[in-house]
């Protein structure tokens, strides 16, 4: 099988999860009874090789987990090697610029007056208005970010993903979707059963049953809440996916009630393709060709690396009866 052929069944897998209030092991539990009644999985091969198939598909399907991980980790640092490179290439790069004689000179006698000007202020400690004027003026010529603009001040600045830690929980965001990462700060295992989850197109709530909600308040913009989704994850964090409406604006705040974010910090998603090298430019395109993949429901290249695996499967099991399953 495919991993277009796999894709498609995300929609209802998602769906079943979403149903299953008793987290992984409910879900489990549907996927093998499914197995157990319409086919000869567990009688047609034997129970040690039943188990077998099983512990061998855990296995490679965590394997592709690790594998995963490590290599975006090792894209994300490629790609932020290649911008510290080419920074650093940029400010390198000698910038001579030919002059006229009359010109040298113009230029040499305005060098004397900063040097003149500079030294003056140094020296002066009267901090009065012209002072204040001129040394604001100085700030703005060394290029210094926090005066730059006046809006930026009293905003916070974005975490690393372009969103904000916040006390009680933290998002994330790209151009085109949100992640929230809620804790659940309480002493017992929590199921899907207990946490309350509300998106609506303007609206989140997000909490325990039983306990005042951690997030409740309105959205920045709005959300496609049939392609909206959360998951439980070690059954003590909530993990919330809203995929934006609008896909060509930063958020500055999740809910109204947050702190604001300071947008002019976000750090851009990708970088110019023709400065990057062979092997960076090949990651970032790869990362670019997944994003449009998710966005149009297609699969991406690693989801479909997976399909394939799963037709192999098949096809190497011929014994396996899936004559009574019905896939779409």
């Amino acid at each position: 099988m495919t991993d277009s052929h796999s894709e498609r069944f995300d929609g209802m897998l998602l769906a079943i999860a979403q149903q299953c209030e008793g987290g992984i092991n409910e879900l489990l539990d549907v996927f093998f009874g499914f197995l157990e009644r319409k086919t000869d999985f567990f009688t047609g091969a034997g129970k040690a090789e039943a188990e077998k198939i099983v512990i061998n598909k855990f296995r490679e399907h965590l394997k592709n987990v690790e594998e995963r991980k490590e290599k975006e980790r090792k894209e994300a640092e490629a790609l932020k090697a290649a911008k510290a490179k080419k920074e650093a290439e940029k400010k390198a790069e000698p910038k001579i610029q030919e002059v006229t004689e009359e010109e040298a000179e113009r230029i040499k006698k305005e060098e004397e007056q900063k040097k003149q000007q500079a030294e003056k202020n140094t020296k002066t400690e009267d901090k009065s208005d012209n002072q204040d004027e001129k040394n604001g003026e100085a700030s703005k010529d060394d290029g210094s970010d926090e005066e730059e603009d006046e809006d930026a001040k009293g905003k916070i600045k974005p975490n690393s993903g372009n969103g904000a830690d916040l006390p009680n929980y933290k998002w994330i965001q790209t151009l085109q979707e949100v992640e929230v990462q809620i804790p659940l700060n309480v002493s017992f295992k929590v199921k899907g059963r207990d946490v309350v989850v509300d998106i609506q197109q303007n609206h989140l709530k997000v909490g325990l049953k039983g306990h005042p909600l951690i997030i409740d308040g309105e959205l920045p913009k709005k959300v496609k809440v049939e392609e909206c989704s959360w998951t439980l994850q070690d059954q003590k964090i909530v993990v919330v996916q809203l995929e934006k409406v609008n896909k060509m604006e930063w958020w500055s705040k999740l809910v109204s009630t947050d702190p604001e974010m300071n947008t002019k910090k976000v750090q851009p998603e990708n970088s110019k393709l023709g400065d990057l090298d062979d092997e960076t430019r090949g990651m970032v395109e790869k990362m670019m060709f997944d994003q449009r993949q998710k966005a149009m429901g297609l699969p991406t290249s690693d989801e479909q690396k997976k399909q394939d695996i799963l037709k192999k499967f098949m096809e190497q099991h011929p014994e396996m009866d899936f004559s009574k399953a019905k896939f779409s």
